[in-house]
């Protein structure tokens, strides 16, 4: 049965992917005038800094870990914040929007399916079928689209991105589940590792441009709540749910981006891709009402 922190945890994640849909509204408005990898390193570093005076009243905290865990939580900013994220940033420059959410869709079946192994959380029928449901769902609201558009620089990006992201939900959740940590020193630590690494290489290799207003304002605003807020009630959430509901949970940005492009940018979806979203929402749901058989035994 769920708990009242289990369906807490539901809520948390889902206000979270709210907030990181609106980020993709922001991200293509500051790619503009923003290169991506400094883009992302100034979200990611402003962010981190932002969060730095909670680790330094919890620094007993830090100064307990262990030279182990700080080889995780290093691994889980280079692979979550500098591939993942850096990833994102970038594959959104050389192939479109479309094509590159229905790849990242396919990463609940890989966490679903490494997952097993790996963290040892084998998913019930109902999370499989719910899982099926998701990705026939994310089939269906892209078949009206437009042909993918975009080299093979793009689809090898979004396949690394992929695969980035598939290793940062099982990653998360490992370290999150044994708790070495409270969140805002899981998330200060690991981001500001990967930021540092991020902004570094963008810095290097795209320079820092003359940001206007608007410009400072997207990059303030991702990284204050998009990013700092959102990320460390993520952190917490995944104490409570398993690889597969947060990734499952994660896969709503399908929905909840096109609905806020529809109402930001005007455009309009099909009949074909509203029951896609449908479908996905009902997927999304089947997974979250899972009954594991040792709890209803």
């Amino acid at each position: 049965m769920r708990t009242s922190s289990d369906r807490r945890a539901i809520l948390q994640a889902l206000f979270v992917t709210f907030l990181w849909s609106t980020s993709w509204i922001l991200i293509k408005r500051g790619l503009q005038e923003i290169p991506p990898l400094t883009f992302a390193g100034l979200r990611y570093a402003i962010a981190s800094t932002v969060l730095l005076p909670g680790l330094w009243r919890r620094r007993q905290e830090v100064g307990a870990l262990t030279r182990a865990q700080w080889v995780q939580l290093a691994i889980l900013g280079l692979v979550f914040y500098a591939l993942t994220q850096g990833g994102q940033f970038l594959t959104l420059v050389h192939l479109d929007a479309i094509p590159f959410s229905l790849i990242l869709s396919f990463t609940p079946l890989l966490v679903a399916a490494s997952g097993t192994i790996a963290l040892r959380e084998l998913p019930s029928r109902m999370q499989w079928g719910g899982i099926a449901v998701t990705l026939v769902g994310a089939a269906l609201y892209f078949a009206p689209s437009k042909p993918f558009r975009g080299g093979g620089l793009g689809f090898a990006l979004a396949g690394l991105t992929l695969s980035a992201n598939t290793i940062s939900a099982l990653l998360g959740r490992a370290v999150n589940r044994r708790c070495i940590a409270s969140p805002v020193v899981v998330t200060t630590i690991s981001m500001g590792i990967g930021a540092a690494s991020l902004l570094g290489v963008g810095l290097w290799t795209q320079g820092l441009p003359n940001l206007t207003a608007m410009g400072w304002g997207i990059v303030l605003w991702l990284a204050i709540v998009n990013t700092a807020f959102a990320f460390t009630l993520w952190n917490h959430t995944l104490r409570f749910l398993s690889a597969t509901e947060s990734s499952v949970i994660n896969n709503t940005m399908l929905i909840q981006i096109t609905v806020l492009a529809w109402i930001f940018l005007g455009e309009t979806l099909g009949t074909v891709e509203i029951v896609g979203l449908l479908a996905v929402a009902c997927g999304t749901l089947l997974v979250q009402l899972r009954r594991s058989t040792r709890s209803s035994s």
